[in-house]
């Protein structure tokens, strides 16, 4: 008996004082919307095609179009593949675990590499640095990013807290962030004389970023949030930010331009049931303590929608029975609609003619 209470003692003295990584902060969630509505329940994204690459590899991100019209995306393993032929076909080996790529005017790719920081590649073998730190500190989880007309580039850093080369990649890492609430995450930008700065701060889980055609503003994802802000970047409101879209059914990643005033964006998994644990942080450190098999993780329930800078929602397509995966990112190549996804052996193809209209 005694033996036993001991080892309640221990455990219980486990789940309460245990050191880990998490902090959790309180947050009082709004209820989640259902699926129905602007985003009701639908198969749409059953006519896609999945594109499976070669040898093993896993987690094509995102998708960057050079103005020469190539297709490209990247790999977990970090390898660099053409996509618009019929099949994959890998051109260099980057290392690194790039996410967001963009293209430049100048024909080259710009990459943020969640290990490494801001890159640009013009080639097989050209691959370059341009900055791993924004006002003197690391940067350690670049996510996404886009290229301005003058070349400056605005990136996002999902956490200032985690950094995914060291906790075990960017899906776990993205749980931890958002399960703890902290709000670490920042857009930055890089201007071509090579000089960063932070433009907004304060996010939880910063992830995609898009400017506007006429560059006047730039829509970011807080993941961790559920929502969608807009950063005046010129005209009399510069400087300002407000939310755009909020309280959104899932938790948002990768925002593609398509160039014509409307963007793609996919959530990477629906809100969780867990998110009622949200305003207790006590009890959110002790479930960590319990390890990875009752700790919340993305649900398989893949879904993309456009809309315009308004905040206007023009399509909404879904797979609800998640056979993509983790869906990160969508958009429109010539005749044809690309949706990526986190850390699936594929990614989805469609031809433009079979999404549908409203």
């Amino acid at each position: 008996m005694r033996v036993l209470l001991g080892l309640i003692l221990i455990g219980l003295a486990y789940l309460i004082f245990w050191p880990v990584e998490v902090e959790p902060v309180a947050w009082e969630p709004p209820q989640a919307p259902e699926f129905a509505g602007e985003f009701a329940e639908n198969n749409a994204l059953d006519q896609l095609e999945l594109i499976a690459f070669p040898d093993d590899e896993v987690g094509p991100e995102d998708i960057a179009v050079l103005p020469d019209g190539t297709a490209y995306t990247t790999t977990a393993s970090g390898a660099l593949f053409r996509i618009d032929g019929e099949a994959p076909i890998k051109v260099d080996e980057l290392g690194g675990r790039p996410l967001g790529l963009k293209a430049g005017l100048d024909g080259a790719l710009y990459i943020a590499d969640s290990f490494r920081g801001l890159m640009r590649w013009n080639g097989p073998g050209s691959l370059e640095l341009l900055t791993s730190e924004v006002d003197g500190k690391p940067l350690i989880y670049a996510n996404q990013l886009d290229v301005a007309r003058d070349g400056t580039v605005y990136f996002s850093n999902s956490s200032d807290r985690f950094d995914p080369e060291t906790m075990g990649g960017t899906k776990p890492t993205s749980v931890m962030t958002i399960w703890e609430q902290s709000d670490t995450g920042y857009v930055a930008k890089y201007a071509p004389d090579g000089s960063t700065e932070k433009v907004a701060d304060g996010f939880v889980y910063t992830n995609g970023v898009a400017l506007s055609p006429d560059e006047e503003f730039l829509l970011i994802a807080e993941t961790g949030r559920a929502r969608v802000h807009k950063l005046w970047l010129t005209g009399p409101r510069a400087g300002e930010r407000a939310v755009l879209m909020d309280n959104l059914p899932g938790y948002p990643d990768n925002i593609e331009a398509q160039g014509d005033g409307t963007y793609w964006m996919a959530f990477a998994s629906p809100r969780v049931p867990t998110e009622v644990l949200m305003p207790y942080p006590f009890l959110r450190k002790v479930i960590w303590r319990l390890g990875p098999m009752v700790r919340p993780a993305p649900i398989h329930r893949g879904m993309l929608i456009q809309f315009d800078g308004e905040g206007n929602i023009l399509q909404n397509l879904q797979d609800p029975q998640g056979r993509l995966g983790i869906t990160t990112g969508g958009k429109i190549v010539g005749n044809q609609f690309y949706v990526m996804t986190l850390d699936s052996p594929w990614f989805g193809r469609m031809a433009v003619e079979g999404l549908p209209l409203r």
